[in-house]
């Protein structure tokens, strides 16, 4: 079986190296430098640079491929998806990009195309989880803490960003959506502070983002539900600051008789302060909790870089979880036709099983609580 990787980024390098271990993997990407990386990490691994932007070469391209991986950045997400559909190709995502993924639904089923979105650790994991133990008990309550941090604690901001910072921006400043007492609402991004102790880990603040995603729609029934972001004590108050101080701003500024955006200016001052460096230790950490009305079921995750394979444990977390769903696929264990988030997935319990599974065997552990 013939798999294409869309990006060789961080995660689309994870990505590739787990399926070369069973499947014949091509990934396409525009920079020759990750490329090269990954031939260093695996020569099995074909690469074959690429303009991943030009949608109408999709045709051509993926012609020869079974299923298709997109880890492109979310900002060209949807239309590289939307494009991997229109080549008539299975497709599993992790590119998380803003727009609503189930507005693809109809052209995947035209297309007799299985897509599996948002495969990543949260949204992702968290998904699997939810859709698992909503065929189960009756839920009153989804809440899911989740965050990547570096090892060494380094001021000012304590953070390092596995994705690109603008990325991690638009999670700062896009508002948070979240359902209470039945109703959708929403509030800012960064709202609502409270301090959580991790064993382990130690103290971190959580705050409110735009990650329930798809489940705002497919667990509409559920009448609360919460996804928060994890950082070290201290780094938001200094986000705070710079969005105060307009500093994630999108609209031009004139300066000298040029126009620059804020928001640009920004994450190119960010992306070396904020760049995980080759090999440096970080680690992935996520609380799950879903509540009825007799019965709590807690799931945590801690995930470390890995030195032995020098994969990062966001790149873990998020790309197993991806090569999973990609194995439901081939393995032709979830082959319904249409767009699905995880959670649509996870419903079934030999999908969850085999998911959970799959990521044990790669030490990514997460083990549940009942109570």
């Amino acid at each position: 079986m013939m798999i294409a990787v869309l990006g060789a980024g961080m995660v689309g390098r994870a990505i590739a190296l787990d399926l070369a271990g069973q499947y014949d993997v091509t990934c396409f990407d525009l920079s020759k430098e990750n490329l090269e990386e990954l031939q260093k990490r695996n020569s099995r691994v074909k690469t074959a640079a690429a303009d991943l932007s030009d949608y109408k070469e999709y045709a051509d391209l993926l012609q020869p491929f079974d299923i298709v991986v997109t880890a492109v950045p979310g900002f060209m997400g949807y239309k590289t998806l939307e494009a991997v559909i229109n080549a008539g190709k299975d497709v599993v995502d992790i590119s998380f990009f803003p727009e609503d993924a189930l507005e693809l639904d109809k052209l995947a089923k035209q297309k007799g195309v299985t897509v599996i979105t948002d495969c990543g650790v949260a949204p992702g994991i968290s998904n699997f989880i939810i859709g698992r133990y909503n065929e189960e008990m009756k839920v009153d309550s989804f809440e899911c803490y989740v965050g990547g941090l570096p090892k060494e604690r380094k001021p000012p901001f304590q953070y390092k960003a596995p994705f690109s910072p603008v990325d991690v921006i638009q999670e700062y400043i896009r508002p948070a959506r979240m359902v209470e007492n039945g109703k959708v609402i929403t509030k800012p991004a960064l709202s609502d502070r409270e301090m959580i102790t991790f064993d382990d880990v130690g103290e971190l603040e959580a705050f409110n983002t735009d990650g329930l995603r798809s489940l705002i729609y497919t667990m509409s029934h559920i009448p609360d539900m919460k996804e928060k972001t994890l950082r070290y004590p201290g780094h938001l108050d200094l986000i705070i600051a710079l969005q105060q101080a307009c500093f994630f701003d999108t609209a031009p500024l004139r300066i000298n008789d040029t126009d620059i955006s804020p928001l640009e200016f920004t994450s190119k001052l960010l992306i070396n302060q904020w760049k995980l460096a080759a090999e440096e230790e970080e680690f992935t950490v996520m609380k799950v909790i879903v509540k009825g009305k007799d019965k709590t079921i807690e799931y945590n995750l801690l995930d470390r870089y890995d030195p032995e394979t020098k994969i990062s444990s966001m790149a873990r977390t998020t790309g197993y979880t991806c090569t999973a769903a990609v194995n439901l696929i081939a393995l032709k264990l979830f082959n319904e036709k249409g767009v699905f988030p995880p959670e649509l997935v996870g419903k079934h319990k030999d999908c969850f099983d085999f998911v959970m599974n799959y990521l044990k065997e790669r030490g990514v552990k997460a083990p549940s609580i009942s109570h």
